[in-house]
């Protein structure tokens, strides 16, 4: 586990502005969290579909751009996503664990799981990025 990102998110606007954090960053693996609060909720006061889909996107993105070996976060753009809802979350803080699958030279997929404050599956989901610029290189841009 990357240490320098326990609980210190790397900058992302709109991940900073519902509050999801990087609790865990490695080669091939991301954890997130999200606390649910009032503007994460949806009109029957569990957590929206959107906020779900947006910690899988980022959890599945950092998971194929961390790189252990120098430190670095490569940039990628989501090229497709898959989100299933199994459950609803109404309070707490949800957990969302990203893989990295597969990787081409500018193609990577990763799956994701999202768990309540329980335990409890809420979602699963499969996501396409491809690296963007010079990130394409595995180790990043130094």
């Amino acid at each position: 586990m990357s240490s320098e990102f326990r609980g210190n998110s790397p900058k992302g606007g709109f991940r900073d502005t519902i509050g999801m954090r990087v609790v865990e960053l490695d080669d091939g693996l991301a954890v997130m969290e999200l606390t649910i609060g009032p503007e994460t909720l949806n009109s029957h006061g569990s957590l929206h579909g959107g906020a779900i889909a947006a910690i899988i996107d980022n959890t599945g993105g950092l998971a194929g751009c961390y790189c252990h070996e120098t430190r670095q976060i490569r940039k990628a753009v989501t090229l497709s996503l898959t989100t299933s809802f199994i459950g609803p979350a109404l309070s707490g803080t949800i957990r969302a664990i990203g893989r990295k699958r597969s990787r081409t030279r500018r193609i990577f997929v990763s799956t994701v799981e999202v768990t309540d404050k329980n335990g409890n599956l809420i979602a699963v989901g499969e996501a396409t990025y491809r690296y963007v610029g010079e990130e394409r290189h595995q180790h990043g841009t130094p």
